[in-house]
């Protein structure tokens, strides 16, 4: 028969017989785990040594790595002038070999490639849903590390108003260390969506500004010498030299006071000025400040600050307005004790007439005969 004939082929063909009532002898399957060699002791073989040798290789792949990473240090650093790309650099090597050391321990442990790695459908779900963040993070990683808007060192300011100084880029977050002394993370996709002011990127001489409004009477001239010398008498703002350029235009070097408008309450001044270094702005424009302040003072020219005035005006559309003295309050409320024997004054209430007096006098009041006996005498004479 066909079916009995080939099998009997194959058998041929494999080089054995079958025969009636044999077995076919099945080869077992070769495990891809490594074997201990030949020259190690059975007591070394006890349950679980695969899990201790893949820990070891592990631990010794993390050590070789750090190892790895502060022989290069050096080299990788002169290789590469920014420092950010030569850290990204060692950190791949430290984690390619660390890398290796696990897979050289999964393979001890006899797990393959297919074991570890899922589906691909399985996979593409998990990429998409939970390293879809972290995924993002590292290709803005790349692209700040290629676009190079800051460096570690530099002092950055957010557009929140958070200044603080670079202290680590990765490919994953960027860590400042703030001007309030403490750390902030943000991750690259984070950081690449704001607006951030390099204050170090390559000239660290900022350019600041302060107004100042004067009266119409002072000396303007005299009012812009003494604010261009406020500037210039401070150790940290650059006295004069040549222009410093910026892009294609040049501005100049030294403290200058220009007339910025004519307001309202003044003449409005605006001083520009350079600072040495960007890390103590408001130290800086409170000296100036105070500085200007003192020249003034010192100043014998007609220099005076301009702020407004109020007035209040009363006049016929302003209604009515009960106005009541101080003196007349006072006395209406302070009651004196008479000296003995003094007559009483009179007290005004400040709304009516004076009251009348009251005699206080004893012998005025016991003088009803003298009355009538002058009285009688002027009867008689009219009689006669």
């Amino acid at each position: 028969m066909d079916g009995v004939e080939g099998v009997a082929d194959v058998s041929g063909a494999v080089g054995g017989t079958l025969t009636a009532g044999s077995h076919v002898a099945v080869a077992p399957l070769q495990s891809t785990a490594i074997e201990p060699p030949a020259f190690v002791p059975d007591y070394l073989l006890f349950p679980g040594w695969r899990i201790a040798v893949a820990l070891v290789i592990v631990a010794l792949a993390v050590g070789l790595s750090k190892y790895i990473v502060r022989l290069l240090g050096r080299p990788v650093a002169r290789q590469f002038r920014r420092q950010s790309v030569a850290q990204t650099v060692l950190r791949i090597v430290r984690l390619a070999i660390v890398l290796l050391g696990v897979g050289l321990g999964a393979n001890v442990l006899g797990l393959e490639l297919g074991d570890i790695v899922l589906s691909v459908t399985v996979f593409s779900a998990v990429l998409g849903i939970v390293l879809a963040p972290i995924v993002g993070s590292i290709i803005n990683g790349v692209f700040v590390l290629s676009d190079q808007p800051f460096e570690i060192g530099d002092m950055i300011e957010l557009d929140d108003g958070t200044k603080g100084f670079i202290d680590e880029i990765t490919l994953s977050y960027t860590k400042i260390f703030t001007l309030d002394n403490t750390f902030l993370v943000m991750s690259n996709s984070n950081i690449r969506d704001r607006d951030v002011i390099n204050y170090s990127a390559e000239d660290e001489r900022t350019r600041l500004s302060l107004d100042v409004l004067v009266t119409y009477e002072s000396d303007i001239d005299a009012a812009r010498d003494l604010v261009e010398r406020a500037a210039r008498d401070c150790d940290s703002v650059v006295e004069g030299g040549p222009d410093i350029r910026i892009g294609s235009a040049r501005y100049p070097a030294k403290p200058t006071a220009y007339i910025n408008s004519y307001a309202d309450n003044g003449v409005l001044l605006r001083l520009r000025y350079w600072a040495l270094k960007p890390y103590k702005i408001g130290r800086i424009q409170s000296e100036v400040q105070t500085r200007l302040w003192t020249l003034v003072e010192e100043s014998e020219a007609t220099v005076e600050f301009a702020y407004p005035h109020t007035h209040l005006v009363f006049d016929e559309t302003s209604g009515s307005l009960h106005v009541t003295s101080d003196e007349a309050a006072n006395r209406r409320h302070a009651t004196a004790s008479p000296a003995p024997g003094a007559p009483v004054q009179p007290v005004s209430d400040g709304e009516g007439v004076d009251a009348p007096e009251t005699p206080t006098d004893a012998t005025d009041a016991t003088e009803p005969t003298d009355v009538e006996s002058t009285d009688a005498e002027s009867t008689d004479t009219a009689d006669d």
